[in-house]
């Protein structure tokens, strides 16, 4: 399975860092959130990737190509044509397309534009500015054997995110904008998504996180994956800095993965 991860928003400008390239590419312990993600999904056995960029994109592209090259034995040969030799690489086996969702495109049209590199097949999905202990093994078990849609973990926090009304067998009957005087669970991301998803994205300007989820409550489609672990987004320089702070302690809840 392939992981489809959103990389390509403005997003919360969180310090002068985020000017100058895009939030998921911001580093906590000197490697971007980004790569933080993908370590985890890894570890699940996931490790084919497809990132929906968009904002500064190229700077994604050419993380991802000098990551190659810096964790490489490499010949570069002047006397026979100007040969690279790649002698032997020490990166995760990862697969990694990179496409340009366009600048302006909505998270839903950036889903509905790498379509054709999803195929037939289901897909994980999330955001590439959060990071969490969730057990992807058991996200997945959970998706395919209730058969539906789309399947999003739900995590309970304060914070301005979509909330998530759940019944008492985790269908996700209502999907709202969070107010002030809610207590409930909160779209975390990490989802699991049918290829009839797609079918539910219209355009660029559709937003996966309003009419397409509202449509997948309301069709009975929308199930909700309770994780009462650890998940944080980076939306503000204390949440990096709190981030930053875990992992120099060496107690990341997020770092399933061994060096």
């Amino acid at each position: 399975m392939k992981a489809v991860i959103l990389a390509g928003g403005f997003g919360t400008r969180i310090s002068e860092e985020s000017h100058l390239k895009p939030k998921p590419m911001i580093e906590i312990g000197e490697m971007p959130i980004l790569w933080h993600i993908m370590k985890e999904y890894s570890f699940y056995g996931v490790n084919e990737f497809v990132i929906c960029a968009g904002y500064k994109q190229h700077v994604i592209k050419e993380w991802f190509a000098d990551y190659f090259l810096h964790t490489s034995d490499i010949t570069f040969d002047f006397t026979n044509g100007n040969e690279v030799i790649v002698h032997k690489q020490h990166a995760e086996p990862w697969k990694v397309t990179v496409v340009d969702t366009g600048l302006n495109t909505m998270t839903g049209g950036r889903v509905k534009r790498i379509e054709k590199y999803i195929g037939d097949e289901p897909f994980f999905l999330t955001y590439g500015d959060a990071v969490s202990d969730v057990n992807i093994s058991n996200l997945l078990k959970f998706h395919k054997e209730h058969g539906k849609i789309c399947t999003l973990t739900s995590v309970s926090i304060a914070q301005q995110k979509g909330v998530l009304d759940i019944d008492a067998n985790n269908n996700i009957t209502a999907f709202r904008e969070k107010e002030d005087t809610d207590g409930a669970v909160i779209n975390g991301g990490y989802m699991v998504c049918n290829p009839q998803i797609f079918d539910y994205l219209v355009d660029d300007k559709t937003v996966f996180e309003q009419e397409p989820m509202k449509k997948l409550a309301a069709d009975g489609e929308l199930k909700g994956f309770y994780h009462d672990g650890f998940w944080q987004c980076m939306d503000t320089k204390r949440e990096k800095d709190m981030l930053e702070g875990l992992w120099e302690s060496g107690k990341a809840p997020w770092k399933v993965w061994e060096e």
